[in-house]
């Protein structure tokens, strides 16, 4: 796997990729460390959340790759959908893929404590990027943003 990111600065932030797939496998991810992350990745086929956590490794949702020539993959970091208490995580992580016209299609959203440092220790806090797991996987561009608390 090859993976360039860069550290999470915002505690709400959005990052989105344009990723061509049709020769392999990757996208976007945000990762912890080797042991904790989530990511959407697009195939030839499909796009599809994994979430890595521990020794768990799932795929958490799918769905076929949207009609274009373009992808643009999604993670917005924002505020749990329930409400914050110590059960709940810091904050929420939705993974989606949005159209050309910017309608966003969302896949699903991951509690944001397994990629805490509370829960799976470290320091260096989260990383956003880009990755390839398999094959060739082309990216046009890397965008994030900070978004309003």
């Amino acid at each position: 796997m090859v993976f360039a990111g860069r550290r999470q600065q915002h505690p709400r932030c959005r990052a989105r990729a344009v990723v061509d797939a049709a020769s392999g496998r990757g996208g976007l991810a945000v990762r912890l460390d080797e042991r904790h992350h989530y990511e959407i990745e697009a195939s030839a086929t499909d796009v599809r959340v994994i979430a890595r956590v521990g020794s768990l490794r799932t795929v958490v949702a799918s769905r076929p790759l949207p009609d274009g020539p373009v992808t643009v993959l999604r993670v917005d970091v924002g505020e749990p959908s329930a409400p914050h208490d110590a059960r709940t995580g810091p904050d929420a992580l939705t993974f989606g893929v949005e159209a050309p016209d910017g309608t966003f299609t969302a896949l699903a959203t991951l509690d944001g404590r397994y990629l805490s440092t509370e829960v799976a220790g470290g320091f260096t806090g989260r990383v956003l990027g880009l990755y390839a797991a398999e094959g060739t996987v082309r990216f046009d561009w890397f965008d994030y943003e900070p978004l309003a608390p």
